[in-house]
């Protein structure tokens, strides 16, 4: 017997209340202390925000006397451990929201970094807002531990998390309307070699976009990604982002014209943001060396890490760093280091100084 229904919904403050009636270590579930501070700072960003999240799963014992009640508590969660463990470590003060977050109804209050404390104390009328935030909770009644077991399979195996793509392109405003507008390009159809299944296209589509709309290398991992349409969500002029899209799209031009159908030097994104702005910089006069570079470069990659694994004298140190830096793609730091050897080993290429790219 299993009966699976939603309950009312019964507000943050309520569940916090109870949380000592909750078993959050029920033998079906799932190892604790998954999510980083990162993650659970960010589902506190969307409750604040006032987004919908996903609704729990919790066995209920209440209305029955059962021996898989082993802790007797009324309640043993399913599914959402790490969701219940973020809103109640943000309640004890252990998170905070994060530096860069973005009240989006008063852009102008800055809440970035305080704890649930900090908003009690200065912004009432937030922390409030924040324990009333209804909790969609479906309660899930059996005696039969294999039911439930079933269930939580069924719950993991079927809400495959969404990628960042997948969840910037559900974003309101301007930002997913021309990131696919991006990932349209012919770049993505019929240059690049990755595949672009569950929107990979539009996630380095995204990431030209920032790099272009700030004028330079940034990092470009998910939140700051979701943090460039969500800002652009909530302006009224935007048309720096429309005028940094038109841009991109001109220089993905370019690269079509530089590199091959399905070309192997775009076998994964890793390399396409500091590429993109190498022929951005250089296309005007070096069109027809770039790809010749960046070929001659790797095979020089591919032999000097072959020399390295070996252990054999003359290894380019700086050609390994290119590699260690290559690992942490996302990173700012990688990007402008690999830029800055790129340019360096261009203009040595072309038999001329560095200075002399920009004249």
């Amino acid at each position: 017997m299993i009966k699976v229904e939603q309950l009312q919904p019964k507000t943050l403050s309520w569940w916090n209340e109870e949380r000592d009636n909750i078993d959050m270590d029920p033998e079906y579930q799932r190892q604790g202390k998954l999510w980083s501070e990162l993650d659970k700072a960010y589902l506190i960003d969307s409750i604040v925000n006032e987004y919908d999240i996903p609704k729990l799963y919790i066995a209920d014992f209440t209305f029955i006397n059962t021996p898989l009640n082993i802790t007797n508590k009324p309640y043993a969660i399913i599914d959402g451990k790490q969701r219940f463990e973020a809103i109640f470590d943000f309640y004890d003060n252990k998170i905070r929201l994060n530096k860069d977050f973005v009240y989006l109804k008063d852009k102008s209050l800055k809440l970035g970094g305080l704890s649930y404390k900090d908003l009690q104390a200065n912004y009432s009328k937030i922390a409030k807002k924040f324990d009333n935030f209804p909790l969609i909770v479906v309660s899930v009644i059996t005696d039969d531990v294999a039911l439930i077991n079933d269930l939580f399979v069924r719950l993991n195996r079927s809400s495959k998390a969404l990628t960042g793509a997948e969840v910037r392109n559900a974003m309101k405003g301007p930002g997913p309307t021309l990131i696919r507008r991006i990932a349209q390009h012919n770049f993505f159809k019929s240059t690049i070699k990755f595949s672009i299944k569950r929107g990979a296209d539009r996630n380095a589509a995204a990431k030209l976009l920032l790099i272009e709309f700030i004028g330079g290398f940034e990092e470009t991992r998910k939140r700051t990604l979701d943090r460039l349409v969500i800002e652009a969500a909530y302006k009224s002029d935007n048309m720096n982002l429309e005028s940094a899209a038109r841009d991109v799209e001109k220089n993905l031009t370019h690269m079509v014209e530089i590199f091959n159908e399905r070309e192997p030097l775009l076998s994964s994104q890793g390399p396409t943001t500091v590429y993109y702005w190498l022929v951005r910089e250089f296309h005007k006069k070096y069109k027809t060396k770039i790809r010749g570079f960046l070929v001659n470069f790797n095979d020089e990659r591919k032999v000097n890490r072959q020399r390295a694994k070996d252990k054999l004298p003359d290894v380019d140190d700086e050609l390994l760093n290119y590699d260690i830096m290559d690992r942490n793609v996302n990173s700012k730091d990688s990007q402008v280091g690999r830029y800055r050897i790129l340019i360096e080993r261009f203009a040595k290429f072309l038999n001329i100084t560095p200075s002399g790219l920009q004249e």
